[in-house]
């Protein structure tokens, strides 16, 4: 393919399959996502925050080159900062507080979604085992960024007016900076992708990274949606072996499932469920977890499906 053509191929990759086009993100711009739901994105999207740097770092030591090293490394003082001026982390901690959130807690990083989380560690796993060009193209999602960010602060000047103008920040800052990212990480790729197997390996590459954003806003509208049983699920959790009846096979329960399903009811949402599970377990580590990961795991099934709160 000519350097033209590949450009073209990855712009339409970004068209098609990056993250603008979930329902999240939609709903975000169009002004319907709640208070809950603001700051339940704000506070799982800082983990993803937090991981950029490490995968820059392993971006870095692919490098047998000083001057890549020399620009690429920009990208890490841009999220960590400098002793000049704030970093992308710092920013987005700002924004944690514009929506009502303690910083401090959302820095600690206890509430993280397990879905969020994975998809997160996804990517940066997905640096350090793929080689330096994969690596770099699957960065070049940088390319749509600096779009979405301008619709994300219209977005929020209307109809979020109760988020402090100054958390805005880090979308604004990255107005200009993915965009100067998002240039040289393609000149990058376009110089370097000179076989067609090399081409399809970027190619696929940022297919995965647009994988991974998708998956983590899954995850985050999955928690904010009310779990309830489908028509075809009979539970029975009174039984002595409690279980689930479906058309074509039973599911039996074990361990905490009887508790967690018997708090589903079609009015409260996964996170609510989770809560109300760790409260009754506080010693159990990462008990929450468990319960967004039972809850999927019962979707998958058929044995619940999600919806709005009744």
């Amino acid at each position: 393919m000519t350097a033209a053509a590949l450009e073209a191929r990855l712009r339409a990759i970004g068209a098609e399959r990056y993250h603008h086009r979930h329902p999240f993100n939609l709903r975000m711009h169009a002004g319907s996502l709640s208070r809950a739901e603001i700051q339940s994105w704000v506070a799982n999207r800082y983990y993803y925050q937090t991981r950029i740097p490490l995968k820059d770092g392993l971006i870095l030591a692919k490098s047998g080159d000083p001057a890549f090293r020399r620009g690429w490394i920009g990208r890490i003082h841009d999220h960590d900062g400098t002793a000049e001026r704030e970093g992308g982390l710092a920013l987005w901690l700002a924004l944690a507080r514009a929506v009502g959130l303690d910083a401090d807690h959302v820095a600690k990083l206890s509430d993280v979604l397990p879905g969020v989380r994975r998809a997160c560690d996804a990517y940066v796993a997905f640096v350090e085992s793929h080689d330096l060009l994969e690596s770099v193209a699957a960065s070049l999602t940088e390319m749509f960024a600096g779009d979405i960010m301008g619709e994300r602060i219209a977005a929020f000047e209307k109809h979020y007016p109760w988020v402090d103008a100054d958390g805005l920040r880090y979308f604004r800052s990255r107005t200009v900076q993915a965009p100067a990212d998002a240039r040289s990480g393609l000149a990058f790729v376009v110089e370097h992708a000179r076989t067609r197997d090399d081409q399809d390996r970027c190619a696929a590459a940022l297919e995965r990274k647009c994988e991974i954003l998708w998956s983590l806003l899954d995850a985050i509208e999955h928690a904010h949606a009310a779990p309830r049983f489908t028509r075809a699920a009979q539970a029975r959790l009174d039984d002595a072996e409690p279980l689930v009846v479906l058309p074509e096979r039973a599911v039996k329960l074990s361990g905490s499932a009887r508790e967690i399903l018997a708090l589903v009811d079609g009015q409260r949402i996964a996170i609510e469920i989770a809560r109300a599970v760790r409260d009754r377990h506080p010693d159990v580590e990462r008990v929450a977890d468990d319960v967004h990961d039972f809850l999927d795991e019962m979707v998958k099934l058929g044995v619940l499906e999600r919806g709005a709160p009744a």
